[in-house]
């Protein structure tokens, strides 16, 4: 393999540059020289000059800058992406009752009970947004009667019960009087795990009739769809 030959005026460059604290990489794009040929030519005779200590202090001061850089440039990402889906939801039929019907379906499919026996809807989630959303989809696509509602949530020794209570309460729109009993989950005190603001929220609405429809409109869309 062919290695060429450099003139001793390029050495001395090199040592030169190197004793003035330029790394390997700069003086490659200076002298056009390959790092495997200056680590050859420098490593014996400069290696005292950035020694452990000089290049940990190096990190610990530029990693916060990689950091704060970093996070910029996550949240202009963040930005740009909402801008773009934020004009193309207003594309979307928001106002057509089979598209929202749709929409209900596929959310009750994922995080609502299917399997036979179960009498009406009955929905749990975590997430508030989650909870937020199936609960206006079933408004806005049936005319409802409120009455039929009923909350059951499933909580941790930290939370509190009426406080809650009153979170879901106001987040869904449903008084308290159609909350049941809470449960509150037996584990450890001691045992790590991670924590939610409200615990689990079960939602039921008492139709049957409803939770056919739904089930019926997300295996159509399955079939025609998926299959």
């Amino acid at each position: 393999m062919f290695k060429p030959r450099y003139k001793k005026e390029i050495k001395q460059k090199a040592e030169k540059l190197r004793k003035s604290k330029k790394t390997y990489s700069e003086i490659t794009k200076i002298l056009k020289v390959p790092k495997s040929t200056l680590s050859a030519w420098l490593s014996d005779k400069f290696e005292g000059i950035f020694d452990k200590k000089a290049q940990l202090a190096h990190l610990a001061n530029i990693r916060p800058l990689a950091i704060a850089t970093k996070k910029r440039n996550i949240s202009r990402c963040a930005d740009i992406l909402s801008e773009r889906m934020s004009r193309e939801i207003k594309k979307y039929p928001l106002k057509n009752i089979c598209f929202l019907k749709s929409m209900l379906s596929m959310l009750y499919g994922a995080e609502g009970a299917r399997y036979k026996g179960v009498s009406g809807l009955v929905f749990a989630n975590t997430d508030p947004k989650m909870a937020k959303l199936y609960v206006t989809l079933l408004r806005k696509c049936y005319k409802l009667d409120e009455s039929k509602f009923r909350i059951r949530l499933h909580i941790h020794y930290y939370h509190s019960i009426k406080k809650s209570k009153k979170i879901w309460s106001e987040l869904l729109n449903i008084p308290l009087r159609q909350f049941n009993k809470v449960y509150i989950k037996k584990r450890s005190k001691t045992k790590r795990f991670r924590k939610n603001f409200g615990g689990i929220c079960l939602i039921s609405y008492l139709d049957s009739n409803i939770r056919k429809e739904v089930m019926e409109i997300f295996e159509q869309l399955y079939l025609s769809i998926a299959v």
